[in-house]
């Protein structure tokens, strides 16, 4: 079963199979495909792989082939064909895993359903990459789902995709908005950690489309308004980004940054999160070992402050029909929730099961903030719910 990727500037239907085996050589291009000029091979996936793992990215520019502009639709398992690609400057960087039920060896018959997709969105200074081997569990357990992760502007492989201002809740989640759109999904399950938790709420508050209804979004340790520091040992996204900002672009060891951070206070684990934005640089084909970040910081702290601002409690106590939200506390995380968010969400869940939408209130024992990495087997078996459907 091939696996499709997409980066600019080359074809708009190029396609690459990312596996982890570096011996598998094996090319196979789909008839639809023969036409176009690849850069990389498509590669034939074993039997015993369990998951599609596509990194794709839209292109920017405008290619003709034969007349028409190609443009990968991961919708009803096709390869769509229409009159111009995306040229949108809100295109994220994204990884698209997939159960191994989701048949793509179809690629040409329109008459499959969509395979159902759950959106991923990271916290501030994350990336899709937080939750990459969550997906590939979830994939494995149900195989007939697909799984969008996506970078944030400003953060990862989309902080080079330069975008307008203001960096905000509200324009981070149009981009996912924008991206689905363009790839032609519409989610069922949407789940957002920590700031990618409000964006989540902002995608629900901006668009009847292309969401799908009903559908269910997860809100994971994040409150709809006020937003509260983290405690002893947690992590101070103000602070944190403000120290960020002092050090250099470029970084001799990723060490010598775990060893600042934590001179200032923050805690080891927070110190080996942050230094995971770091990527070896390239300086024109030298050795040299030095480390850039990943990330726009200037924007990244326009969108903290967006965050602190942005307040959607009038979304969650009057919920759009069809729409379940999820809001999931971590047991640890004491200093994120006031005992008045959590008597406004029950109060909601009351209102919303009368208007025919919904709220729920879960917890999520032995975990703090970092409820992927502290509990996944509970978020795992929580979040679960929302997949039953889709599994065979």
């Amino acid at each position: 079963m091939p696996l499709f990727s997409q980066s600019s500037p080359c074809c708009t239907a190029a396609a690459v199979a990312a596996v982890k085996s570096s011996d598998r050589k094996t090319k196979f291009v789909s008839p639809a495909l023969r036409n176009c000029k690849f850069t990389s091979p498509v590669l034939r996936l074993s039997e015993n792989d369990k998951f599609n793992v596509s990194r794709l990215a839209l292109c920017h520019s405008r290619r003709a082939v034969k007349g028409q502009t190609i443009a990968m639709a991961l919708v009803g398992n096709t390869v769509g064909e229409k009159g111009e690609v995306a040229t949108s400057s809100s295109i994220l960087a994204y990884d698209l895993i997939q159960g191994e039920l989701v048949r793509w060896s179809s690629v040409m018959d329109r008459s499959l359903p969509d395979p159902p997709t759950a959106v991923f969105l990271h916290g501030i200074l994350g990336c899709r990459k937080n939750w990459g081997s969550f997906a590939r569990r979830l994939a494995l357990e149900f195989p007939t789902w697909q799984f969008l992760l996506v970078d944030l502007r400003c953060h990862g492989d989309s902080a080079s995709m330069k975008k307008r201002g203001p960096h905000t809740v509200a324009s981070a989640a149009s981009d996912v908005l924008k991206l689905v759109r363009d790839l032609r999904i519409t989610p069922r399950v949407l789940v957002g950690h920590s700031f990618g938790g409000k964006v989540v709420l902002s995608m629900v508050d901006q668009a009847a489309k292309p969401l799908a209804r009903p559908v269910r979004a997860w809100v994971l340790d994040a409150t709809p308004g006020k937003v509260r520091a983290g405690g002893d040992g947690e992590d101070h996204p103000p602070e944190l980004i403000s120290f960020l900002r002092t050090l250099p672009k470029e970084i001799s060891t990723k060490q010598e940054v775990v060893r600042a951070l934590i001179q200032q206070g923050f805690s080891n684990d927070v110190a080996q999160w942050v230094v995971t934005n770091l990527r070896p640089s390239s300086s024109g084909g030298s050795q040299s070992s030095s480390f850039s970040w990943v990330f726009d910081l200037r924007g990244i702290a326009e969108m903290y402050q967006s965050y602190e601002e942005t307040n959607l409690w009038q979304l969650v106590e009057d919920v759009p029909r069809g729409v379940h939200m999820n809001f999931l506390k971590a047991e640890r995380s004491l200093h994120r929730w006031a005992l008045e968010d959590l008597r406004r969400i029950h109060a909601a869940e009351e209102v919303a099961a009368e208007e025919g939408g919904g709220v729920e209130m879960h917890v999520l024992e032995d975990a703090g903030h970092w409820v992927h990495a502290d509990n996944p087997d509970g978020l795992f078996r929580i979040l679960s719910s929302s997949f039953q459907g889709g599994k065979t």
